[in-house]
């Protein structure tokens, strides 16, 4: 598998799983995470031994959206800086909505923002009965 600096994999029992892994920040995206989830997708999916694709976050919560230190930098950034990342955060959703692996989203803790197109992306979003989510 690969080596990624926002997430982990792993793959047990015909199972893929991909973590968020930024727990100190509530698992928040960032461009870098974006582009290791396209990446993770596409690796993962192309995988004769995994039948489902499951996302999850590591520590409190599952995703809190955009990171917001990166999104301060956003606003700096030309217009085709911002429209370039645009398109990656389209990618990103699309890549895992088109994945040709059934995809879940396990969510605990809260699911803010941005992280609802992660989960709705998905064909499947599970939570537990303490989950947050909540969409500007």
């Amino acid at each position: 598998m690969n080596t990624y600096t926002t997430l982990e994999t792993e793959i047990s029992n015909q199972t893929a799983t991909i973590w968020l892994n930024r727990p100190d920040i509530r698992n928040a995206f960032n461009e870098v995470m974006i582009g290791e989830l396209i990446k993770a997708f596409n690796v993962v999916s192309s995988l004769d031994e995994v039948r489902v694709i499951v996302m999850r976050g590591r520590g409190k919560s599952f995703c809190a959206g955009a990171d917001l230190n990166w999104m301060r930098d956003v606003a700096t950034y030309s217009y085709e800086q911002n429209y370039k990342e645009s398109l990656q955060l389209s990618d990103c959703f699309y890549t895992i909505y088109n994945c040709p692996k059934p995809t879940i989203a396990v969510v605990h803790g809260a699911a803010i923002g941005g992280a609802n197109g992660l989960l709705s992306a998905c064909d499947m979003a599970v939570c537990d009965d303490e989950t947050v989510v909540f969409a500007f």
